[in-house]
């Protein structure tokens, strides 16, 4: 596999240094805004609901396996972290997806060289459609990837390394939500990008894994997904878009 997850790792970093410039802080505004209020939406249920889920899917265990709870605590503690993680991500993914692809397509004009202008909500508008349909593709691809992970996290064998598999499962799927953004506006199909970041794995995990890690830093969360979506699209320019040219030739140019 190809790839430095270190370099990955950089795309994040500068996207978050790109926020503040003039021409780029005008289109952070709503995506920061979805991430604000979903976030503490999603700390609001946690705390009124964590040990009410953990204990209520605790309650599943036979009494001759009672010995076994300090075990299984932590499994259904994680379980409940991520399917709360998990479920507010695709949340927020979903409102935001057409202002995250406006985002992507300003900051790639920027990156070109390409002046920067606000067309308005009349262009956001017409991306909607296109956004929710490819954000569906995300959720197709997911869900069945999700589920059998789940299921594997309860083999004995298995159980002691699922917060590894759980981390590498995020990363990946965190690098193709938000590298998606700038694909998609390149109109590279999902199967296209899936194809084109296998081949640099190791970089997208690096990637979508410091993503993850972010989302665990107060604060820094809050800022996350803009600076995903402007990382995402320099890792889109700098190491993507000739190869996915010379992939898919009629693909329309980007301006």
């Amino acid at each position: 596999m190809k790839g430095n997850p270190v370099r990955g790792a950089g795309y994040l970093l500068r996207g978050a240094a790109m926020l503040p410039q003039p021409g780029i802080r005008h289109f952070v505004l709503v995506p920061l805004l979805v991430n604000v209020l979903l976030f503490i939406g999603a700390i609001w249920l946690l705390v009124g609901q964590f040990s009410v889920w953990v204990d209520y899917w605790l309650s599943f265990l036979p009494s001759w396996a009672d010995f076994l709870y300090w075990l299984f605590w932590p499994v259904f503690a994680l379980l409940v972290l991520v399917a709360v993680y998990y479920g507010f991500s695709i949340v927020a993914n979903l409102i935001a997806a057409p202002f995250n692809g406006f985002l992507a397509e300003k900051v790639e004009k920027q990156l070109r060289g390409a002046p920067v202008t606000d067309e308005g909500w009349a262009e956001v508008v017409k991306m909607i459609p296109r956004a929710l349909q490819r954000e569906l593709h995300k959720l197709a691809y997911y869900l069945p990837r999700f589920l059998l992970l789940l299921v594997i996290t309860f083999i004995p064998l298995v159980t002691p390394f699922a917060p590894l598999l759980w981390f590498l499962f995020g990363a990946w799927m965190m690098s193709i939500q938000y590298c998606d953004y700038p694909m998609d506006n390149n109109k590279v199909s999902f199967h296209q990008m899936k194809q084109l970041m296998k081949a640099r794995r190791v970089t997208s995990i690096g990637f979508g894994g410091l993503v993850q890690l972010g989302m665990l830093v107060p604060v820094v969360n809050l800022i996350l997904m803009p600076a995903a979506v402007v990382g995402a699209t320099i890792f889109w320019v700098e190491e993507y878009a000739s190869e996915a040219r010379e992939v898919s030739p009629r693909r329309s140019p980007q301006p």
